[in-house]
Protein backbone atom coordinates (compact mmCIF):
# COMPACT_ATOMS: atom_id res chain seq x y z
CA UNK A 1 0.00 0.00 0.00
CA UNK A 2 3.05 2.07 0.52
CA UNK A 3 3.60 2.06 -2.96
CA UNK A 4 0.22 3.51 -3.90
CA UNK A 5 0.94 6.89 -1.94
CA UNK A 6 1.06 10.22 -4.54
CA UNK A 7 -0.86 8.22 -7.32
CA UNK A 8 -4.49 7.98 -8.78
CA UNK A 9 -5.36 5.02 -7.51
CA UNK A 10 -5.68 6.96 -3.92
CA UNK A 11 -9.18 8.10 -5.07
CA UNK A 12 -10.32 4.59 -5.38
CA UNK A 13 -9.31 3.54 -1.49
CA UNK A 14 -12.78 4.27 0.22
CA UNK A 15 -13.87 1.29 -1.22
CA UNK A 16 -11.57 -0.91 -0.20
CA UNK A 17 -13.06 -0.10 3.48
CA UNK A 18 -10.51 3.42 3.97
CA UNK A 19 -9.63 6.09 1.77
CA UNK A 20 -7.39 8.68 4.35
CA UNK A 21 -6.72 11.52 1.62
CA UNK A 22 -10.22 11.80 -0.30
CA UNK A 23 -13.32 10.61 2.39
CA UNK A 24 -16.49 11.85 2.35
CA UNK A 25 -16.21 13.19 5.79
CA UNK A 26 -12.80 14.85 5.32
CA UNK A 27 -14.39 17.20 2.64
CA UNK A 28 -17.84 17.19 4.91
CA UNK A 29 -16.19 18.13 8.18
CA UNK A 30 -18.69 15.21 9.31
CA UNK A 31 -15.19 13.95 11.46
CA UNK A 32 -13.26 17.01 11.96
CA UNK A 33 -11.71 20.58 10.81
CA UNK A 34 -8.63 19.97 8.75
CA UNK A 35 -7.06 23.82 9.89
CA UNK A 36 -4.55 23.04 12.87
CA UNK A 37 -4.09 19.95 13.35
CA UNK A 38 -0.45 21.43 14.66
CA UNK A 39 -1.05 22.62 18.35
CA UNK A 40 -4.95 21.30 18.83
CA UNK A 41 -5.99 19.63 21.49
CA UNK A 42 -7.32 19.67 25.72
CA UNK A 43 -6.55 21.52 28.71
CA UNK A 44 -4.03 18.78 29.17
CA UNK A 45 -3.27 17.26 25.62
CA UNK A 46 -1.12 19.24 22.70
CA UNK A 47 -0.52 17.91 19.53
CA UNK A 48 3.07 18.15 17.98
CA UNK A 49 2.73 17.10 14.18
CA UNK A 50 5.57 15.19 13.06
CA UNK A 51 6.62 15.71 9.36
CA UNK A 52 6.00 12.29 7.67
CA UNK A 53 2.05 13.07 5.55
CA UNK A 54 1.55 10.52 3.31
CA UNK A 55 -1.67 7.95 2.52
CA UNK A 56 -0.93 5.72 5.52
CA UNK A 57 -0.02 8.58 8.05
CA UNK A 58 -2.69 10.71 6.28
CA UNK A 59 -0.68 14.38 7.46
CA UNK A 60 1.35 12.81 9.63
CA UNK A 61 1.64 11.30 13.10
CA UNK A 62 0.06 13.21 15.98
CA UNK A 63 2.72 13.22 18.78
CA UNK A 64 0.94 14.35 22.31
CA UNK A 65 2.26 16.25 25.18
CA UNK A 66 0.13 15.67 28.08
CA UNK A 67 0.12 17.47 31.39
CA UNK A 68 -1.54 18.64 34.35
CA UNK A 69 -1.75 22.21 34.40
CA UNK A 70 1.25 23.75 36.66
CA UNK A 71 2.31 20.39 37.08
CA UNK A 72 6.78 20.48 36.19
CA UNK A 73 6.56 17.13 34.53
CA UNK A 74 4.67 15.69 31.43
CA UNK A 75 4.28 12.48 29.13
CA UNK A 76 5.21 12.36 25.56
CA UNK A 77 2.76 9.68 23.55
CA UNK A 78 3.60 7.87 20.50
CA UNK A 79 7.09 9.93 19.46
CA UNK A 80 6.74 9.56 16.08
CA UNK A 81 9.18 8.47 13.70
CA UNK A 82 13.29 8.73 13.91
CA UNK A 83 13.55 12.27 12.83
CA UNK A 84 15.43 14.10 14.64
CA UNK A 85 14.03 17.87 14.02
CA UNK A 86 10.77 16.39 15.30
CA UNK A 87 11.92 14.73 18.17
CA UNK A 88 14.16 17.42 19.03
CA UNK A 89 10.88 20.33 18.49
CA UNK A 90 8.75 18.12 20.65
CA UNK A 91 11.27 18.37 23.80
CA UNK A 92 11.94 22.03 23.16
CA UNK A 93 8.30 22.72 23.27
CA UNK A 94 8.32 20.67 26.66
CA UNK A 95 11.28 23.16 27.47
CA UNK A 96 9.75 26.09 26.47
CA UNK A 97 6.95 25.07 28.94
CA UNK A 98 9.69 25.00 32.18
CA UNK A 99 8.63 21.16 32.38
CA UNK A 100 10.50 17.94 31.66
CA UNK A 101 9.54 14.68 30.08
CA UNK A 102 9.00 12.32 33.01
CA UNK A 103 7.54 9.11 30.61
CA UNK A 104 6.86 8.41 26.96
CA UNK A 105 4.17 6.13 26.27
CA UNK A 106 3.27 4.19 22.78
CA UNK A 107 -0.09 3.27 21.82
CA UNK A 108 1.51 0.87 19.43
CA UNK A 109 4.62 -0.37 17.77
CA UNK A 110 4.27 1.23 14.02
CA UNK A 111 7.31 2.55 13.27
CA UNK A 112 5.66 5.95 12.54
CA UNK A 113 4.67 6.37 16.22
CA UNK A 114 7.64 4.45 17.72
CA UNK A 115 10.45 4.39 15.85
CA UNK A 116 11.42 7.43 17.02
CA UNK A 117 10.77 6.98 20.90
CA UNK A 118 14.44 5.59 22.20
CA UNK A 119 15.69 8.82 20.44
CA UNK A 120 13.32 10.72 21.67
CA UNK A 121 13.48 9.37 25.59
CA UNK A 122 17.91 9.94 25.28
CA UNK A 123 16.93 13.72 24.47
CA UNK A 124 14.88 14.08 27.12
CA UNK A 125 16.68 12.50 29.88
CA UNK A 126 18.60 9.33 30.78
CA UNK A 127 15.97 8.43 33.35
CA UNK A 128 13.50 8.17 30.82
CA UNK A 129 11.69 5.38 29.73
CA UNK A 130 9.51 4.26 27.52
CA UNK A 131 6.20 1.99 28.13
CA UNK A 132 4.43 -0.11 25.32
CA UNK A 133 2.49 -3.46 25.97
CA UNK A 134 4.69 -5.18 23.14
CA UNK A 135 8.23 -5.81 25.28
CA UNK A 136 10.39 -5.14 22.32
CA UNK A 137 9.49 -1.36 22.00
CA UNK A 138 10.29 -0.78 25.96
CA UNK A 139 12.79 1.08 27.22
CA UNK A 140 12.78 -0.26 30.33
CA UNK A 141 11.24 -2.98 32.44
CA UNK A 142 8.05 -1.62 32.93
CA UNK A 143 5.04 -2.03 30.03
CA UNK A 144 1.68 -1.38 29.88
CA UNK A 145 -1.99 -3.44 30.12
CA UNK A 146 -5.29 -3.09 30.77
CA UNK A 147 -6.18 -0.87 33.67
CA UNK A 148 -3.16 0.67 34.44
CA UNK A 149 -3.11 3.85 35.41
CA UNK A 150 -0.48 6.68 35.06
CA UNK A 151 0.05 9.39 37.46
CA UNK A 152 3.17 11.03 36.18
CA UNK A 153 3.13 14.58 37.15
CA UNK A 154 -0.03 14.21 38.87
CA UNK A 155 -1.85 13.51 35.84
CA UNK A 156 -4.22 10.46 35.52
CA UNK A 157 -4.35 8.70 32.38
CA UNK A 158 -5.88 5.07 32.51
CA UNK A 159 -5.06 2.53 30.06
CA UNK A 160 -7.59 0.11 27.71
CA UNK A 161 -6.49 -2.22 25.42
CA UNK A 162 -8.00 -2.06 21.73
CA UNK A 163 -7.24 -4.66 19.78
CA UNK A 164 -7.13 -4.89 15.91
CA UNK A 165 -6.06 -2.66 13.85
CA UNK A 166 -2.52 -3.85 15.46
CA UNK A 167 -2.34 -6.91 18.41
CA UNK A 168 -0.24 -4.20 20.29
CA UNK A 169 -3.43 -1.71 20.25
CA UNK A 170 -3.53 0.99 23.09
CA UNK A 171 -6.30 3.71 23.97
CA UNK A 172 -5.32 6.48 26.86
CA UNK A 173 -8.53 7.57 28.31
CA UNK A 174 -8.19 11.23 30.60
CA UNK A 175 -10.70 11.44 32.35
CA UNK A 176 -9.78 14.90 33.70
CA UNK A 177 -10.46 16.69 29.77
CA UNK A 178 -13.13 13.47 28.92
CA UNK A 179 -10.71 12.36 26.10
CA UNK A 180 -9.99 9.65 24.34
CA UNK A 181 -6.60 8.96 23.20
CA UNK A 182 -7.26 6.68 20.23
CA UNK A 183 -3.84 5.84 18.62
CA UNK A 184 -4.88 4.05 15.05
CA UNK A 185 -8.14 2.66 16.22
CA UNK A 186 -9.89 5.80 15.44
CA UNK A 187 -8.61 8.33 12.89
CA UNK A 188 -9.49 11.82 12.48
CA UNK A 189 -10.81 11.54 9.19
CA UNK A 190 -11.19 8.11 6.57
CA UNK A 191 -11.00 4.53 8.22
CA UNK A 192 -8.49 2.80 9.65
CA UNK A 193 -6.05 -1.01 8.09
CA UNK A 194 -6.97 -3.61 9.93
CA UNK A 195 -4.06 -5.78 10.82
CA UNK A 196 -5.50 -7.82 13.49
CA UNK A 197 -8.25 -10.14 13.46
CA UNK A 198 -11.16 -7.99 12.24
CA UNK A 199 -13.44 -9.51 15.12
CA UNK A 200 -10.79 -7.88 17.74
CA UNK A 201 -11.43 -4.82 16.32
CA UNK A 202 -15.01 -4.13 15.49
CA UNK A 203 -15.04 -5.67 19.54
CA UNK A 204 -12.60 -2.44 20.15
CA UNK A 205 -15.15 -0.32 18.51
CA UNK A 206 -17.79 -1.17 20.35
CA UNK A 207 -16.46 -1.02 23.58
CA UNK A 208 -15.06 2.29 23.09
CA UNK A 209 -18.69 3.67 21.48
CA UNK A 210 -20.26 2.18 24.90
CA UNK A 211 -17.42 3.43 27.35
CA UNK A 212 -17.19 7.06 25.44
CA UNK A 213 -21.28 7.11 26.45
CA UNK A 214 -21.14 5.93 29.76
CA UNK A 215 -18.29 8.14 30.70
CA UNK A 216 -19.17 10.76 28.51
CA UNK A 217 -16.16 11.30 26.45
CA UNK A 218 -16.23 14.65 24.91
CA UNK A 219 -13.66 14.34 22.16
CA UNK A 220 -11.05 12.11 20.39
CA UNK A 221 -7.49 12.53 19.76
CA UNK A 222 -6.23 10.27 17.24
CA UNK A 223 -2.67 9.16 16.29
CA UNK A 224 -3.49 10.83 12.72
CA UNK A 225 -5.52 13.71 11.46
CA UNK A 226 -8.03 16.25 13.66
CA UNK A 227 -9.56 15.33 16.88
CA UNK A 228 -13.17 14.18 16.67
CA UNK A 229 -15.30 16.61 19.04
CA UNK A 230 -18.23 14.18 18.57
CA UNK A 231 -17.23 10.90 19.92
CA UNK A 232 -20.19 8.97 19.76
CA UNK A 233 -20.97 10.34 16.13
CA UNK A 234 -17.32 9.28 15.21
CA UNK A 235 -17.49 5.58 16.46
CA UNK A 236 -20.97 4.80 14.97
CA UNK A 237 -19.72 5.77 11.80
CA UNK A 238 -16.68 3.44 12.26
CA UNK A 239 -18.71 0.74 13.36
CA UNK A 240 -21.75 1.36 10.30
CA UNK A 241 -18.92 1.62 7.69
CA UNK A 242 -17.36 -2.28 8.73
CA UNK A 243 -20.61 -3.60 9.24
CA UNK A 244 -21.78 -2.40 5.40
CA UNK A 245 -18.99 -3.73 4.17
CA UNK A 246 -19.28 -7.00 5.83
CA UNK A 247 -22.99 -7.05 4.56
CA UNK A 248 -21.34 -6.44 0.90
CA UNK A 249 -18.85 -9.03 0.77
CA UNK A 250 -21.55 -11.83 2.75
CA UNK A 251 -23.88 -10.73 -0.13
CA UNK A 252 -21.19 -11.57 -2.89
CA UNK A 253 -20.93 -15.11 -1.25
CA UNK A 254 -24.36 -15.70 -1.43
CA UNK A 255 -24.20 -14.68 -5.30
CA UNK A 256 -21.85 -17.68 -5.89
CA UNK A 257 -18.26 -15.49 -5.05
CA UNK A 258 -16.28 -18.33 -3.46
CA UNK A 259 -12.62 -16.85 -3.12
CA UNK A 260 -11.76 -13.17 -2.23
CA UNK A 261 -10.42 -12.49 -5.55
CA UNK A 262 -13.94 -13.70 -6.65
CA UNK A 263 -15.71 -11.35 -4.04
CA UNK A 264 -13.30 -8.56 -5.41
CA UNK A 265 -14.43 -8.71 -8.46
CA UNK A 266 -18.13 -8.30 -7.78
CA UNK A 267 -17.98 -5.67 -4.84
CA UNK A 268 -14.84 -3.89 -6.44
CA UNK A 269 -15.57 -4.19 -9.73
CA UNK A 270 -15.63 -0.53 -10.63
CA UNK A 271 -12.12 0.46 -8.59
CA UNK A 272 -8.96 0.58 -10.18
CA UNK A 273 -7.47 -3.21 -10.85
CA UNK A 274 -4.13 -1.83 -9.59
CA UNK A 275 -5.97 -2.20 -6.05
CA UNK A 276 -7.33 -5.71 -6.58
CA UNK A 277 -4.63 -6.92 -4.24
CA UNK A 278 -5.28 -5.01 -1.25
CA UNK A 279 -9.11 -5.57 -1.98
CA UNK A 280 -8.26 -9.44 -1.69
CA UNK A 281 -6.33 -8.66 1.47
CA UNK A 282 -9.12 -6.61 3.07
CA UNK A 283 -11.84 -9.22 1.97
CA UNK A 284 -10.13 -12.40 3.14
CA UNK A 285 -10.28 -11.05 6.62
CA UNK A 286 -13.81 -10.31 6.30
CA UNK A 287 -14.61 -13.71 4.98
CA UNK A 288 -12.33 -14.64 7.75
CA UNK A 289 -14.66 -13.08 10.19
CA UNK A 290 -17.56 -14.37 8.68
CA UNK A 291 -16.88 -18.03 8.44
CA UNK A 292 -15.62 -17.71 12.10
CA UNK A 293 -18.66 -16.73 12.96
CA UNK A 294 -21.18 -19.76 10.62
CA UNK A 295 -22.54 -16.74 8.75
CA UNK A 296 -21.39 -18.30 5.34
Amino acid sequence: MWRLSGTSALRHLDRLGWNPIDHPDRRSGKMGEMSEIDGMGTERATCVLAPNPSAMTLDGTNTWIIGEPGADEVVVVDPGPKDGKHLSRVADIVAAQGRRVGLVLLTHGHPDHSAGARKFAALAGPAVRVRAMDPRHRLGDEGLVEGDVVTTGGLELRVMETPGHSNDSLTFWIPADGAVLTGDTVLGYGTTVVEGKLGDYLSSLDRLRTFSEEAGAVTILPGHGPKLDDPIAALDHYINHRRERLAQVESAVKAGARTAREVVEVVYADVDKSLWPAAEWSVQSQLDYLTDRGAL
